[in-house]
């Protein structure tokens, strides 16, 4: 069974999806791994450490794809790209199958097995191939540094003879892995961090890693079975706004975390908590791709806002190439091997799989994941 590993192609992804050493372990477990020439350059790693490896080098794009029986990337394929891979083909990689309907069906016409990323369900034994949760923690750091980068003071308290220098403030919305990143990072250069999530189950997880949880009274919200937060009403996101908008004011960086699975980010900082910021704060919003927290942000732009600046890039993980890749890497890894039958040589797609039946998208010329094909009917 030959891995084929493509260069990524889109806009500002430097990522890789495997590293060298993960080459050296599927090597190990007799699998043969090709990778396309240049693939890891934007991550650090040249064409000489995947043939240290034990990895074969393409200058071929179109064949690469075509020969292998299983293909690694970290970004989904292009609809030209479908049409090159084989039938039978085990293709892994973010799909976005939730609005990609003209790929996931492309993929299903062609024959392809793939397995999206993103549906990587959240229980124990998948943890180690959430690459969702990997790749957040690395984007809760970048924004901090994105935010300390931009701001025109120091995070830290400093005592100096000309003077003591308050810590700034740091308030972060959402707690969840990207959250409880970005608040742990604020802390440690020295920040006051506050938090709010609307998931009040999650407070005692701010406090441990150095923050302030705000409590707003939402009435009734709670989290999915997955642990992400449910969508507020338009009544609790009225009562949001005007309970983070002090606290807001108040804050010099301001980091929003919050995204629903499948569906537009929800708008949580308005025109006016931006007006209410003093000239000079900051606000980083990871959910701009997705149609963005904070109003006024723009994909991978820094907009000024009456002396606001308010950072919108849309690949936070990007921005740490080599030590995202080493995590995604890790994360295919132990996808593949989990299932990889060595006697046989062959991937086990078991459906009946928890895991398999959570993240395998088309099969055998259909779409079979039935979380998709319910958001269809």
């Amino acid at each position: 069974m030959q891995i084929a590993v493509p260069s990524e192609i889109h806009a500002n992804e430097k990522r890789v999806a495997l590293i060298p050493d993960s080459v050296k372990k599927l090597t190990h477990a007799g699998l043969d791994v090709m990778v396309e020439s240049g693939l890891g350059v934007q991550a650090g790693f040249a064409d000489s450490d995947y043939t240290d490896a034990g990895a074969t080098i393409s200058n071929d794009r179109a064949a690469l794809l075509g020969s292998g029986g299983i293909v690694l990337r970290v970004q989904k394929p292009t609809l030209e790209e479908v049409a090159q891979l084989k039938k039978g083909t085990l293709h892994i990689s973010y799909l976005d199958p939730y609005n990609e309907t003209e790929l996931v069906d492309a993929l299903a016409a062609q024959g392809v097995t793939a397995i999206s990323m993103e549906m990587i369900p959240r229980t124990t034994r998948a943890q180690k191939m959430d690459a969702l949760s990997s790749q957040a923690n690395l984007a809760g750091y970048a924004m901090v540094l994105l935010g300390a980068s931009k701001l025109n003071r120091i995070l830290p308290m400093m005592m100096t003879p000309a003077g003591t220098l308050s810590p700034a403030r740091v308030f972060v919305i959402g707690a969840g892995v990207a959250g409880l990143q970005a608040i742990a990072t604020a802390k440690r250069m020295g920040a006051k961090v506050e938090a709010f999530d609307t998931r009040s189950v999650v407070a005692e997880q701010v406090q441990s890693v150095g923050g302030k949880f705000i409590e707003i009274d939402l009435g009734e919200t709670g989290q999915t079975k997955d642990g992400y937060a449910n969508a507020l009403s338009p009544e609790q996101i009225e009562l949001q706004q005007q309970g983070m908008k002090d606290v807001i004011s108040k804050s010099d960086i301001v980091i929003t975390t919050a995204q629903l699975f499948g569906r537009p980010a929800p708008l949580i900082v308005n025109g006016d908590m931006v007006a209410a910021m003093k000239p000079g704060s900051v606000i980083v919003d990871m959910a701009v791709g997705t149609g963005g927290n904070v109003e006024g942000s723009v994909v991978d732009e820094t907009v000024d806002v009456n002396g606001v600046s308010i950072i919108g890039v849309s690949n936070l993980p990007s921005e740490m190439a080599t030590d995202a890749s080493q995590m995604y890497s890790s994360n295919l890894f132990n996808l593949v091997t989990e299932f990889w039958n060595e006697e046989e040589k062959s991937f086990n797609l078991n459906m009946e799989d928890d895991i398999l039946q959570a993240c395998v998208i088309t099969h055998d010329g259909a779409l079979v994941n039935e979380t998709i094909k319910s958001i269809r009917s």
